[in-house]
């Protein structure tokens, strides 16, 4: 799947959003990649998820693993296409953790995986767990790479679409200095 077929699937399905948004990282910016509207269509899920799974398919994981909530389903469905299990790691008390009985084995191969990346924090976060827990991280995805492979893990990337999307601090948000609205946070995290 191509840059161009990604992108016309997010935009087909209302998930590219302009505007003044505060992203997860802090920054701002006037381009919002919103994959939640594109994982409601089932069929455009698929094929997406299908060209990620067929990129990291060599990796040979035992396990997908998410950062909830943007990656709970392309988590699931990312597992579900290469035959292994998934769960997902959530915030408690600011840090991320695994809830509802999930667990790591010791040595078990994990792929982390998230819809979108752009500093890669949640990612970050979720490796170290995953790590701290004793699982070895073959290699970490997203479905978009907002950064343009400006971010970097300490095992393999692999994102689907990588575009540069421009984000700024606040105190440099020409969208700010033009009077705009205050920045608008669609994703999950407050």
């Amino acid at each position: 799947m191509t840059d161009k077929e990604v992108l016309n699937a997010y935009e087909r399905t209302g998930g590219v959003l302009k505007g003044h948004f505060l992203l997860t990282s802090g920054r701002h910016s006037d381009t919002y990649m919103q994959s939640a509207k594109l994982f409601v269509h089932p069929d455009e899920a698929e094929k997406i998820v299908a060209a990620l799974a067929e990129k990291v398919k060599d990796y040979k994981a035992d396990m997908v693993v998410s950062p909830a909530v943007g990656g709970i389903i392309l988590g699931y469905e990312l597992a579900r296409q290469l035959g292994v299990t998934n769960i997902f790691a959530e915030r408690e008390n600011g840090a991320m953790t695994l809830r509802r009985g999930f667990a790591l084995e010791k040595g078990m191969k994990v792929i982390v995986v998230e819809d979108v990346v752009t500093t890669g924090g949640s990612v970050k976060e979720v490796i170290a767990l995953c790590k701290e827990l004793g699982a070895d991280v073959v290699a970490c995805a997203s479905v978009v790479d907002r950064s343009n492979g400006k971010v970097e893990f300490d095992v393999p990337y692999v994102p689907l679409l990588s575009m540069e999307v421009k984000s700024w601090e606040p105190a440099d948000c020409p969208l700010c200095k033009a009077g705009a609205d205050a920045p608008y946070k669609p994703g999950s995290r407050k």
